[in-house]
């Protein structure tokens, strides 16, 4: 006797409701989508006990007639796909026919539908898979799902359900993922006879978002989102759940929160492709790869990417719940989502940007001509400023010949030299010689320096347009902006950003420039640090540094990058080899771009000016400047903000002021 047998077909069905519905909230993702794929304009949900004691799902969709509704009951039965060629450019959400048999194996399922041409309705309802009644009945044009006892023939799968809350939030996300997938339906989701969510057809998808995130301030609005359209019938050839055409080209578009909002913790990436919400961890990837050097560590992205992909470029077909893609160009589309997260990051910081600065040139006025033609006006360059110290004292560690593990400490007395020389747009500044802006620094400065006021107008000369109030804690520049606001400046990280992008764009030009050391450094590396100095010899080179084997693992440094004049060499080049070899061994699956940017940024922190720096006025102003024409600087590259603004209107409210 053959030990094979066809099993029968209730519980086939069982078998495979085990894979589709894995909780009712999977129930009612699939009863969604069979209403999206109808053309609902209008979709309503109601659950009982956190859905195993009811599910109701109502649509004004285009309905079913009694064949139909049989046919729908089937296995595999589908008015979605009919060839090979259908399913390769899917244009529907569902397309196997297995949900509703499925659904209907392990509940009680009654179905009431009516197309616009009838003049009665059918109601079909079945126990447990077995089919009791099929009738007409009067409803409006629509379908209406019901589902009771879900998984009441299964003891064991209710077993494994969460508690109520979890089961809940998860159906919540369901619809709230719709919901930002096709904005012009509404939807309404009502628990144990309260509405929790509600859409109306009015609103637009950045305030769907904004209510769902609980966010009142700006978006970051990425790419350009298509025109929505009053009519939602589904047809061929568009993307799922809208009227869209199917693209022939990737685009993609979405809102995120920007760097500095304050998040709910529970926050997180919202991922639609083709109207279809799923996970992909390469997309999301991408996302966080756009924001990389904009956000501070342990933070994540925050909003909602929408992928539209040609059809035949998306696998959809690679998971029982429709939740797993599988891309054709996922390298390309991982580069077109970074690219697009990180220029709409750029372009949203360039606007508050520039209600900060004003966007003033470089130019003489009045009281610059008067300084010019001043008797006591001369020219101040660094040759000069360098024959009189500036007394800042910090900490440096103490390089060593023979251990980078040894960290002494010792005074450094940094010239006002070097800091002009990377602060200062130009090589020489234009200043009158008075008590005020005099070279030499007070003997023992204190921790706060408030400056002298000045016209509004004479601060316009340096081109930033802000009035220096003064430096506290030296680290904190306050200034009055443009619009009567107060602006607070951290100076290392300013710095720190200012020294990245220049880096950067030097890397990325050709090489960055190199300084010879006066005495070379000799460092004592492990073994496998010396393995990487071999390997990569040339990535090291390009990065400014200039380094000789001077027998077993000792190595001579004698030329770090320009840019990095202030910093140990011994120290920062075993960090940056450091970071060379975690990408080789694969520590951190980084990219290319990820660990470069890793690099010049600890190579920029390192020789940015540090928090107890004393900074003299001009010093200031040559770093707002630099600020003011930057392309960007919001934040530092390890996503800190750089600049803390407070409007005029906000000051006085902390006092109650009108």
């Amino acid at each position: 006797m053959s030990k094979i047998r066809i099993l029968p077909e209730h519980l086939a069905n069982r078998i495979a409701a085990g894979e589709v519905v894995e909780r009712p909230a999977s129930v009612v993702k699939e009863l969604l989508e069979n209403s999206l794929d109808a053309g609902a304009s209008e979709i309503e949900v109601e659950i009982e006990g956190s859905g195993t004691r009811l599910i109701r799902v109502m649509d004004n969709g285009e309905g079913m007639d009694e064949d139909d509704i049989l046919l729908c009951l089937e296995r595999h039965g589908t008015s979605k796909i009919t060839s090979d060629h259908d399913l390769a450019t899917i244009n529907s959400l569902g397309f196997r026919g297995e949900a509703i048999p499925s659904i209907g194996s392990v509940s009680r399922l009654t179905i009431t539908s009516r197309t616009q041409s009838s003049p009665l309705g059918t109601q079909v309802v079945l126990d447990y898979g077995k089919l009791l009644k099929v009738h007409e009945i009067g409803c409006s044009r629509g379908t209406i799902f019901e589902i009771r006892s879900l998984f009441g023939n299964t003891p064991a799968r209710r077993k494994f359900l969460r508690t109520s809350r979890t089961e809940l939030a998860h159906i919540e996300e369901v619809v709230k993922n719709y919901a930002l997938a096709t904005p012009s339906i509404s939807f309404i989701l009502r628990i144990d006879g309260r509405v929790t969510c509600q859409f109306s057809k009015s609103q637009s998808l950045p305030d769907r978002l904004a209510s769902i995130l609980h966010y009142q301030g700006p978006f970051l609005e990425i790419g350009k989102a298509p025109d929505e359209s009053s009519n939602h019938n589904q047809r061929a050839g568009v993307v799922p759940g809208s009227n869209h055409p199917a693209p022939s080209t990737a685009s993609c578009y979405g809102w995120l929160l920007p760097p500095d909002a304050d998040t709910a913790r529970s926050a997180m990436i919202r991922l639609l492709v083709n109207g279809r919400a799923v996970r992909d961890r390469m997309i999301i990837h991408a996302v966080i790869e756009g924001f990389r050097n904009f956000l501070m560590k342990g933070k994540s992205p925050v909003g909602l990417i929408h992928l539209h992909l040609p059809p035949e470029d998306v696998d959809v077909n690679v998971h029982p719940t429709k939740q797993e893609i599988r891309l054709r160009d996922s390298q390309g589309i991982h580069q077109m989502v970074s690219q697009t997260v990180e220029q709409a990051i750029r372009q949203f910081q360039k606007k508050i940007q520039g209600t900060i600065f004003q966007s003033a040139p470089y130019q003489e006025n009045r009281l610059s001509q008067t300084i010019a033609d001043s008797p006591s006006a001369h020219q101040i360059n660094s040759q000069e400023i360098r024959q009189k110290p500036f007394p800042i004292s910090i900490n440096i560690p103490q390089p060593t010949t023979s251990c980078r593990h040894e960290n002494n400490q010792r005074q450094h007395h940094i010239s006002q030299a070097q800091l002009v020389d990377i602060l200062s747009p130009s090589s020489s500044l234009s200043l009158p010689q008075t008590a005020e802006n005099s070279i030499e620094a007070p003997s023992a400065p204190s921790q706060t320096v408030v400056f002298p006021h000045q016209p509004l107008g004479e601060t316009k000369i340096q081109g930033h347009g802000l009035k220096v109030i003064g430096q506290y804690d030296n680290l904190y520049i306050f200034c009055q902006s443009a619009e009567g606001g107060l602006l607070v400046v951290d100076q290392h990280a300013a710095h720190e950003r200012l020294l990245f992008e220049a880096l950067k764009k030097k890397f990325l030009q050709g090489a960055i420039a190199s300084q010879s050391l006066l005495f070379p450094v000799t460092v004592e590396l492990t073994n496998a640090e010396s393995e990487g100095v071999e390997h990569y010899a040339a990535d090291i080179e390009q990065m400014g540094f200039s380094v000789r084997d001077f027998g077993g693992n000792s190595y001579i440094i004698s030329a770090i990058p320009a840019m990095a004049g202030q910093c140990n060499p011994g120290e920062l080049f075993i960090d940056i080899l450091g970071k060379f070899i975690t990408e080789k061994s694969g520590a951190e699956k980084t990219s290319k771009g990820s660990i470069l940017d890793d690099i010049l940024a600890s190579i920029a922190c390192k020789a940015a000016v540090k928090a107890g720096d004393q900074l003299h006025h001009r010093e200031i102003d040559a770093l707002l400047t630099r600020m003011a024409r930057a392309d960007l600087f919001s934040h530092c590259p390890h996503g800190r903000p750089v600049t803390k603004h407070f409007t005029a209107s906000e000051i006085k409210k902390w006092f109650y002021r009108p």
